[in-house]
């Protein structure tokens, strides 16, 4: 199985939460999952930057296997670029066409 996030708030709680919920996932031994990813844009996109409050989170999230795909129209609009982000984000085209994309793949979409 497979699952994809999407990560669009910028309120601390929630993207904690949504970090949580993936992280819980991966650890879940009654499921078995074959990939988890995580796509920020937005104001879901400060976890996933080098200074975000919640990027040492993401780094170990990256560590454990969970992917992390950063929207580059959000870069853009925000005037940030790959070099702001935490190593191992990859860029993408769009939040929603890459969140298209999994789904196509046969990826589960949550918004929590």
């Amino acid at each position: 199985m497979r699952t994809a996030f999407h990560l669009t708030s910028g309120d601390e709680d929630h993207q904690n939460t949504v970090l949580t919920i993936a992280e819980n996932l991966s650890k879940d031994e009654t499921i078995e999952m074959d990939d988890i990813a995580v796509v920020a844009q937005a104001e879901g996109i400060d976890p996933v930057t080098r200074d975000g409050t919640h990027s040492d989170t993401v780094q170990e999230l990256l560590d454990s296997g969970i992917a992390f795909k950063a929207c580059s129209n959000t870069l853009d609009m925000m005037d940030l670029d790959d070099g702001d982000l935490v190593e191992g984000v990859e860029t993408v085209s769009s939040g929603a066409s890459e969140l298209t994309r999994l789904q196509e793949d046969g990826y589960a979409y949550l918004r929590p």
